[in-house]
């Protein structure tokens, strides 16, 4: 449920809007936390740097998403959260967010229900990383990102992006949907691919 649907009006009043241009940080790892925030266009990327500075993708968020929940319950950022595009994102003050959760228990389940949602794709997420096969990992994504008609997949992010939520190099994944595609298990096309059919090979 987007967060305009059940945040109180006083609350979006008091948001802030900050523009992002692609490659520009809204927080790092650390930073004091601010409140909850909204993308509204664009994407945003959260990502938690390793000893070798290789950058490890933990979500991707796109237009109506909220990121970085946690944080309205901890006193610094847990990540970094990097604009992959030119961004806008709407900040909700974290007061008044933890006060309409205080009073208005409709919010408080709303916010809830969101935070399940998460929890869900977090699995999903999980159970993928922890199959060894690219090719087999790959079918995982696309049967569980498959929309109403059970066939078509939408891209929320680039190949790249996705690869990096898949823990795949992009060149794996790049060479896995063309092996799929010309075994025709799926056909791509500009920001989507359609399952074809099953042929394990």
């Amino acid at each position: 449920m987007p967060v305009k649907d059940w945040l109180p009006a006083a609350v979006r009043i008091a948001a802030i809007d900050r523009k992002l241009k692609s490659g520009e940080v809204l927080f790092r790892l650390g930073d004091k936390t601010a409140g909850l925030c909204e993308v509204i266009s664009g994407r945003v990327r959260l990502v938690r740097v390793d000893r070798t500075g290789h950058e490890i993708v933990l979500h991707v968020a796109g237009p109506g998403e909220t990121l970085a929940e946690a944080s309205l319950f901890s006193p610094a950022y847990h990540c970094d959260a990097i604009a992959s595009t030119n961004a806008m994102v709407r900040i909700y003050p974290k007061a008044a967010m933890l006060g309409t959760f205080r009073k208005d228990a409709d919010a408080a389940q709303a916010f809830t229900a969101t935070l399940a949602r998460q929890v869900m794709n977090l699995r999903t997420r999980i159970e993928q990383r922890n199959i060894r096969s690219a090719r087999e990992r790959v079918r995982h994504f696309l049967g569980a990102g498959a929309g109403a008609d059970g066939r078509t997949v939408e891209l929320r992010s680039t190949l790249k992006e996705t690869a990096a939520e898949l823990g795949l190099t992009h060149e794996a994944f790049y060479r896995t949907l063309a092996a799929l595609e010309r075994s025709g298990e799926i056909k791509r096309s500009q920001g989507k691919i359609t399952l074809l059919r099953s042929k394990r090979v």
